[in-house]
């Protein structure tokens, strides 16, 4: 067992090596399946086979010194050298391929269970949703908030809320699955959102916007507007360029449902088809989101964000936001 332990923690540092050397694409949720599944062979194997064996190894060994003791007294020899509780200790000792395989077993279980289905923690890697995000920030994400799913497949298995305009969420790229993007879902199922000459509207309807000056955005070295966006009676902040942009029509790719979208020079108009969302950044200047790559389908959504637990770099940004 001592071979096959080291064999499986010798994949292990291969695998991860990989990981981070980008030599292949790690899957986090996998790899903590797996390690609960090995873990918890062992840790059964180590429950109903190897600690009741080392049980009755050492049972064996207070009954062998004492029949020992009783017979060395019959001959009239009181003083007996020997320490039986140091050789019961070392029988009942865990080897190191238990210890470092079940031992770990409970800490890799509950850490698998919270981050399947309770919460989950995401580092912002880009600027895409300044002001309300900034890069480093570390959040969590609430997992169970739009239902149950199956770790690793994803599959839904319990409803739960359905997303609103305004969420930020987090989500499987569509374009390549295996990465993880935040966004706010400003359309839901039947909406009809258009955004030109950068006014956001829905079903035909603008979404108010309050100007809040302008902020200095170390991303892209310039002053960027702000404003303060309203969905319903929640309220976020979004930054564009001062100017209005034109809009590339070359810029958006081929993706499902792409004929829902018409595009200009203004910007564009989308239905959002039935089981979709679309989803934009709050740096509306600087996004790469479904104006681009188009919507992200029910199956993919990971979790509502709402927290900032750390931002090693500026503290006081640990909070919840909308």
């Amino acid at each position: 067992m001592s071979a096959l332990t080291a064999a499986l923690y010798g994949a292990l540092i291969v695998y991860l090596g990989g990981w981070i050397f980008d030599l292949w694409f790690g899957n986090f949720a996998l790899l903590l399946f797996i390690l609960s599944v090995v873990t918890g062979a062992y840790w059964l194997a180590e429950r109903f086979k190897f600690q009741p064996a080392r049980v009755a190894a050492a049972r064996q060994v207070e009954a062998q010194d004492a029949a020992r003791r009783a017979e060395l007294v019959k001959l009239g020899i009181e003083k007996i050298d020997g320490n039986v509780e140091e050789a019961r200790e070392r029988v009942l000792a865990q080897p190191w391929w238990l210890d470092w395989t079940a031992g770990l077993f409970p800490v890799i279980i509950i850490v698998f269970v919270m981050r399947s289905f309770l919460f989950e923690p995401f580092k912002i890697p880009s600027g895409s949703m300044i002001p309300t995000l900034q890069i480093g920030d570390l959040i969590l994400v609430n997992k169970f908030h739009y239902g149950v799913r199956l770790p690793v497949i994803n599959q839904k298995i319990i409803q739960n809320h359905d997303p609103v305009r305004g969420d930020v969420v987090v989500f499987r790229y569509p374009v390549d699955p295996r990465m993880d993007y935040i966004k706010r879902v400003v359309g839901v199922p039947g909406d009809e959102v258009s955004y030109l000459n950068a006014q956001l509207s829905i079903n035909g309807v603008a979404v108010p916007t309050k100007s809040t000056g302008e902020a200095y955005d170390f991303e892209s070295t310039r002053y960027m507007a702000q404003f303060s966006e309203q969905f319903g009676d929640a309220e976020h902040r979004i930054q564009r360029r001062p100017q209005v942009m034109p809009f590339n029509e070359m810029a958006p790719r081929n993706f499902p449902f792409r004929d829902h979208c018409r595009y200009s020079i203004e910007g564009f108009v989308c239905k959002v088809p039935a089981g979709h969302y679309f989803v934009m950044g709050d740096n509306r200047d600087n996004s790469e989101d479904s104006r681009y790559w188009g919507f992200v389908p029910d199956q993919n959504l990971v979790g509502k964000a709402f927290f900032v637990w750390m931002n090693f770099g500026n503290p006081s940004r640990i909070g919840g936001f909308h």
